[in-house]
């Protein structure tokens, strides 16, 4: 548990990625209600032979330090990741978020993520920690690159 307290304090205080940068295909700027925490992210994805690849996640945040380390973790596993990796670790860090403490995260999907498997205990505290994962998903929806949920065979020819 002091290892994951320690990683959450060293991204909250060291956040990597952070500061906006160009190029970016969109740029988004999400607020928890709850506590007052906000981000303004932008996604850069550069569609390459081999598919989509995050080529950069950059953002300007304040807010606690479980909202500012989860949008510096995200920013760590998803940059120069292809997309779909990238869409997988959200999937595994929302579904360990939203667990209720069930779920308590694959490293090797979510990297320093696990460290915030306590979170999930504390339903106000969720909010914090997928402000930034729900901002990324939003710039890419506005950047014209889907989701997995937006991919799904059920949605297609739907747009």
């Amino acid at each position: 548990m002091d290892l994951y307290q320690q990683l959450i304090l060293e991204h909250s205080k060291n956040p990597q990625h952070a500061g906006l940068r160009d190029p970016y295909e969109a740029e988004v700027h999400h607020v928890n209600p709850t506590c007052g925490d906000e981000v303004t992210l932008r996604v850069h994805v550069e569609d390459t032979p081999d598919g989509p690849v995050v080529r950069d996640v950059s953002y300007d945040a304040l807010g606690c330090s479980i909202s500012m380390a989860s949008t510096s973790i995200l920013a760590e596993e998803t940059v120069g990741h292809p997309l779909a990796e990238a869409l997988q670790t959200y999937e595994a860090m929302k579904a360990m978020l939203t667990s209720k403490g069930e779920d308590p995260g694959d490293e090797e999907v979510i990297g320093d993520g696990v460290a915030l498997a306590g979170v999930a205990r504390y339903p106000a505290r969720v909010k914090c920690a997928l402000l930034g994962w729900m901002a990324f998903t939003d710039a890419l929806h506005q950047s014209g690159h889907p989701t997995e949920s937006e991919r799904s065979p059920l949605n297609e020819g739907t747009s």
